[in-house]
C-alpha cells in the first residue's frame, strides 16, 4: 500500500536561518576536537554531538508539523536558536568551567521546542507531544544538573540524559505526528550540506599560521575533493530515492519509525565522521608531507569510514540496498590508510580520495553499461 498524495511543503527561509547556528556548532566541535585528538576528547565530542543532534532532529520534526507561519511560532524558533547558540559557545569548555552554560542552553532549546509543539500542533501531534515533552525536559534537567556537577561526574549525567532521549521512541506511539516526507528529507539534506561545507571551512582554518606552498595546497585540494565525494555519496541520486521510499510508506507510525532510524540514528555517524575527518585535515595541513601521529592518521581514516558506514546503514534502513556493499568495502579500505598516514599525511589523504572515488564510480558503472551510454558529461552524477 502506498501513501496518499501529501502536500508539497518546502523548507522555509526561517528554517535555513535557524540552521546557520549549526554551522557554528560544528565548527566549535571540530576546533575543540582538533586541539586534542585523544580518546577522552573524542568521547566528550561524541557525547555533546549526540545530545545536540537529538534536539536538532526534534526541531526538524517540529517544523515539519508546525510551519513557522505566525509571529509566535517564529519567536519561539528564535528562542530555540538562542539556546543552540549558547550551547555552541559553551562547547570548548563544556567539560570544564562552562558546563553550566551548556546545560542552560540545552534547557532553553527543550522548553522552546515543547512550548511550540504543545501550543501550535494539531490534535494528534499534541497528544504525541504530551508524551515526549516531559521526557525531553527530564533529559534537559539531567544535562543542566550535570553541567553544575564536578567535571569528573559530568559525563555520567549527560550520558544518562542521552539514555532518556534514546528510549523515547520505544515508550511513545509514533503515529501521532504526521510526517511530511518531502520537507523532512529536504531539511536533513540541507543540514548535511552545511556539515560537509564545514569540512571545507576547516581546511581554511588549518592554514592559520601555515606557509602557503605546494605541499599544503595539494593537501587542501585533496581535502576539498574528499568533501566532494561526501556530497556525491549522499546527494547524487540517493536523496531522491530516499524521498520516494519514505513517501511510499502509508502507515504513519512505520514512517515515523523509519525516519527516526534513517535520519536520526544513521545520520549521526555520518556527521561525527565529517567532524572527525575535518579535525584530522586541520591537524594534517601544517605537516603536509610529514608523518602524522596515530591520532591524526586515525582521525582522517576513521572520519571518512564512519561517514561511509553511516550512509550504508541509512540506505539499508530505507530499503535501498544498491551501493551498500561499495560503501562498506570502501570504509574497510579507508581504515587501512592509517598506516599510510604514519608515513605521509598527503599520501593518506590521497589514498582516501582514491578509494572513495573508485568505489562510487564502480557503483555507477553498471548503469552506464545497462543504458549503453557513451555520453559521460553527466558521469559522477
Amino acid at each position: 500500500m502506498t501513501a496518499p498524495l501529501e502536500p508539497t511543503v518546502r523548507v522555509s527561509t526561517l528554517e535555513l536561518f535557524f540552521d546557520l547556528v549549526v554551522v557554528f556548532t560544528v565548527m566549535q566541535l571540530t576546533d575543540t576536537l582538533a586541539e586534542d585528538l585523544g580518546w577522552a576528547a573524542l568521547g566528550e565530542t561524541v557525547l555533546m554531538l549526540a545530545l545536540i543532534w537529538w534536539m536538532y532532529s526534534a526541531y526538524a520534526w517540529l517544523t515539519n508539523a508546525v510551519a513557522p507561519t505566525s509571529t509566535f511560532r517564529r519567536s519561539m524558533l528564535l528562542v530555540g536558536m538562542a539556546g543552540f547558540l549558547i550551547i555552541a559557545l559553551a562547547i570548548p569548555e563544556a567539560f570544564g568551567a562552562d558546563g553550566w552554560a551548556f546545560g542552560v542552553g540545552f534547557l532553553v532549546v527543550n522548553v522552546a521546542h515543547s512550548v511550540l509543539f504543545l501550543h501550535s500542533a494539531g490534535p494528534s501531534a499534541f497528544r504525541a507531544a504530551l508524551g515526549f515533552a516531559p521526557l525531553n525536559l527530564i533529559s534537559a534537567g539531567l544535562v543542566l544538573a550535570g553541567g553544575m556537577m564536578p567535571d569528573g561526574q559530568r559525563a555520567a549525567w549527560w550520558g544518562g540524559a542521552l539514555v532518556v532521549q534514546g528510549v523515547i521512541p520505544f515508550l511513545r506511539h509514533l503515529g501521532g505526528v504526521s510526517l511530511i516526507a518531502g520537507h523532512f528529507v529536504e531539511r536533513h539534506g540541507l543540514i548535511m550540506l552545511i556539515v560537509i561545507g564545514e569540512s571545507i571551512v576547516s581546511i581554511g582554518l588549518g592554514f592559520a599560521g601555515v606557509e602557503l606552498n605546494g605541499a599544503s595546497l595539494l593537501l587542501a585540494l585533496i581535502g576539498l575533493s574528499v568533501a566532494y565525494y561526501f556530497w556525491w555519496a549522499y546527494f547524487a541520486g540517493d536523496e531522491e530515492r530516499s524521498l520516494a521510499a519514505l513517501g511510499a510508506i502509508a502507515d504513519p507510525a512505520r514512517r515515523a519509525w523509519i525516519a527516526i532510524w534513517a535520519f536520526g540514528h544513521a545520520h549521526f555517524p555520518m556527521i561525527i565522521g565529517i567532524v572527525l575527518f575535518s579535525a584530522g585535515i586541520k591537524e594534517a595541513i601544517p605537516a603536509a608531507f610529514e608523518s602524522l601521529e596515530w591520532s591524526g592518521a586515525a582521525a582522517l581514516a576513521a572520519g571518512a569510514a564512519l561517514f561511509l558506514v553511516g550512509h550504508a546503514v541509512f540506505l539499508l534502513v530505507m530499503g535501498l540496498r544498491n551501493g551498500v556493499p561499495h560503501r562498506l568495502v570502501a570504509a574497510a579500505l579507508v581504515l587501512l590508510t592509517i598506516f599510510i598516514g604514519r608515513v605521509d599525511a598527503t599520501a593518506q589523504a590521497g589514498a582516501i580520495l582514491a578509494i572513495m572515488a573508485v568505489s562510487l564510480i564502480l557503483e555507477d558503472l553498471p548503469e552506464l553499461v545497462r543504458s549503453r551510454s557513451t555520453n559521460l558529461h553527466t558521469f559522477g552524477r
